[in-house]
């Protein structure tokens, strides 16, 4: 039997770190948003989300954040200096969610399941753009631009909504990334004459 009490925290942490990989701050942004309306308990140490400063905050770097990845350029450079960034909001929107935990058991799963989802989120993205750039000029990046920020949108919304369905689109994700890994590394062979 799953217990939806410790299931359910983790399951959003983790669709929720998803999405920082196509964007650090619009998650956390989301995660204010809702924590500020109640309807997102949050972790001890994390109850500034909910302050009105951190949603002005958090506002201003989520916009200044879409623009900049629209900027030719930038967007390259954003992905270098994303991926940290990406990790650390990973593990803590992951540790922010998981309340009613002994401390151990959720630094641990956020720092695992929630930094190296947000690494993977984020990996997978940078190769995407980085492709983009050199078969499209760049002439394609605001395309990638636009479909990361409607993943992080799309993914931040399902994992507070449905946080399992989240989690199942992660591992779909998951899968699909390291499929596209394997093709990238092992081009098709050529037919035997």
């Amino acid at each position: 039997m799953i217990d939806l009490n410790f299931a359910l925290p983790v399951a959003l942490g983790i669709g929720l770190a998803a999405a920082t990989g196509f964007r650090v701050f619009l998650p956390l942004l989301i995660m204010s948003i809702a924590a500020n309306a109640g309807y997102l308990p949050l972790s001890d140490g994390f109850s500034w989300l909910s302050t009105s400063g951190a949603l002005i905050m958090l506002v201003v770097a989520a916009l200044v954040e879409i623009i900049a990845y629209y900027i030719p350029g930038v967007d390259n450079l954003l992905d270098s200096l994303a991926t940290p960034g990406a990790i650390v909001a990973g593990i803590a929107v992951s540790a922010a969610v998981m309340t009613d935990m002994p401390p151990m058991v959720k630094w641990t799963l956020a720092i695992i399941a929630g930094g190296g989802t947000a690494a993977l989120t984020q990996g997978a993205t940078a190769v995407i753009r980085a492709h983009s750039s050199i078969f499209t000029a760049g002439l394609g990046n605001p395309v990638v631009a636009t479909v990361e920020f409607l993943g992080a949108l799309l993914v931040s919304l399902l994992a507070l909504l449905a946080p399992f369905i989240a989690l199942t689109f992660v591992v779909v994700l998951f899968l699909l990334t390291i499929r596209m890994a394997i093709k990238i590394k092992r081009p098709d062979k050529p037919p035997i004459a």
